[in-house]
């Protein structure tokens, strides 16, 4: 899959997007590190708890993640470092419905339509595992967020959720097809 860019950023910029693979651990971990420090309330984790982990763990997470249907990771590759990541995973509640996870692009490659092909690999990964809607939760007042998922389709529902770490927060759903 190939990411092109337009006003300000570079002419052409092309990534890879695919599934994390368990030669990833390393390059996943810097990006998870970059996610936790640019966005730290759009994580359930906080930067100090991910930095102190062991990469043990990083690279049992990614193995896991690699295959199979019940959960996934996509990267976006430019070769190098990983500059985009969006998970999903099934939800025992409604067993036709995907939840998108983690989802971040840095900061140098926002605006590049790399979002939309990360979730894109996400709803396809989706719909191969027979589930056919994508649900994920924003945090309220992250206009910028919000608007990026209206322009990739996903409507608010109208739920309110408490954020699951920041009580003073709350998220709203939105969904979409996959």
């Amino acid at each position: 899959m190939t990411s092109t860019s337009g006003g300000s950023a570079p002419a052409r910029r092309w990534a890879e997007i695919r599934r994390v693979r368990p030669r990833d651990a390393a390059r996943t971990r810097a990006l998870r590190l970059e996610m936790l420090a640019d966005a730290p309330l759009a994580f359930l984790e906080t930067l100090a708890d991910a930095a102190a982990r062991p990469h043990a763990d990083y690279a049992a997470r990614i193995a896991s993640v690699s295959t199979g249907a019940g959960t996934a990771q996509f990267v976006a590759d430019p070769g190098g470092r990983l500059v985009g990541h969006a998970g999903g995973t099934a939800t025992a509640g409604e067993p036709g419905l995907t939840v998108v996870y983690a989802v971040y692009v840095t900061p140098s490659w926002r605006g590049t339509g790399l979002l939309g092909e990360l979730v894109d690999a996400v709803a396809a990964w989706s719909r191969g595992c027979g589930r056919p809607e994508l649900m994920l939760e924003v945090v309220v007042g992250n206009d910028r967020a919000y608007r990026a998922y209206q322009r990739l389709g996903f409507v608010d529902t109208g739920v309110r959720v408490p954020h699951p770490t920041v009580p003073t927060l709350t998220e709203l759903q939105m969904r979409r097809a996959a």
